[in-house]
């Protein structure tokens, strides 16, 4: 009799998922130790961790991984490298947190249009306004998104209920009109009144947004990040808020994460900082990643291509 598959997951997840995985030897682990121990053997993981380091190093000593599994979109945290060497799938969260993070972001906008920030601190001095402190509005503005991938779409999704004017920019070529090329959006960003970063972190993408494309922009614009710190130059972007070089700034991410308490951009003028919350802002992430784990793993028992499967060679 063959040995069964030895597959290493979060005890978190064991509800969902258990009755699922039948015919494979499961170690459901509860701590850093036993994720440690059941990587030795494991051909399937799910390593996902707070303490990326650690995590990065149990993947590593993984030597037996055929397919890894995370929730996290992001994956500039993964050892890529030893993952392709080893010819390992991996499968990624792109998707999951899609619908709380266009949330966020129409949150912020709003909360950034309305100056729900000056509202707050009326309130909490107990002051009557006489009048809005923030009368942008959403509707017909020009937004530029900057990464078409599940959560940029999603995010187009919930704004287009305001009528906004859409431009997105990804890799691949499209017919649509709306839809840019990575070497047409610079040229454009004195276009819109929002651009909205949701493109990955990679070699390519590090610092997109630095002191030329802050100056492009129109001094009334706002700038919003739910990807990843590192595409913001945050010298810059502290500079262009000091000398309202743009109007404000959305930054659910920065770099690095927690802010430092000197950092600058926590007192920047007209800055939310959100404190890379959007993904988290919902009861539904490990749902949503359980139900599609079980989906992946009746594909990966019958050969098939996984939903979400990363390009190790693009980081994403």
């Amino acid at each position: 009799m063959s040995e069964l598959v030895k597959v290493a997951l979060p005890g978190l997840v064991r509800p969902m998922v258990e009755s699922h995985v039948e015919g494979v030897d499961v170690t459901w682990f509860m701590s850093t130790e036993e994720a440690e121990e059941a990587a030795k053997t494991a051909e399937i993981g799910w390593f996902d961790m707070y303490d990326k380091p650690k995590m990065r190093e149990i993947i590593e000593s993984a030597e037996n991984l055929k397919w890894l599994n995370t929730l996290y979109a992001g994956l500039d945290h993964f050892p890529l490298e030893t993952l392709r060497k080893r010819g390992a799938v991996l499968t990624n969260g792109a998707g999951i947190n899609a619908i709380p993070i266009a949330e966020f972001v129409v949150m912020g906008m709003l909360a950034a249009a309305k100056r729900l920030d000056t509202i707050l601190e009326a309130q909490a001095k107990k002051t009557w306004l006489n009048g809005a402190p923030g009368k942008v509005e959403l509707y017909e503005s020009k937004v530029l998104i900057i990464g078409f991938g599940a959560i940029g779409q999603q995010i187009a999704k919930s704004l287009s209920g305001f009528n906004i004017d859409i431009t997105a920019v990804r890799r691949t070529p499209d017919s649509d009109t709306a839809i840019i090329g990575v070497d047409e959006w610079r040229g454009r960003l004195g276009d819109f009144d929002w651009v909205i970063l949701a493109a990955p972190a990679t070699d390519e993408t590090q610092h997109m947004i630095g002191a030329d494309e802050l100056a492009a922009m129109k001094d009334t614009a706002w700038l919003v990040n739910v990807a990843r710190g590192t595409l913001v130059d945050q010298v810059a972007i502290a500079e262009a808020l000091e000398n309202k070089i743009i109007a404000g700034a959305i930054l659910d991410t920065v770099d690095p994460e927690p802010l430092p308490v000197d950092d600058a951009l926590w007192d920047a003028p007209n800055t939310f900082l959100t404190m890379h919350l959007s993904g988290n802002a919902t009861s539904r992430m490990f749902e949503r990643a359980a139900k599609r784990f079980v989906e992946n793993f009746a594909l990966y028992r019958n050969g098939e291509t996984m939903i979400a499967e990363a390009n190790l060679d693009l980081g994403y």
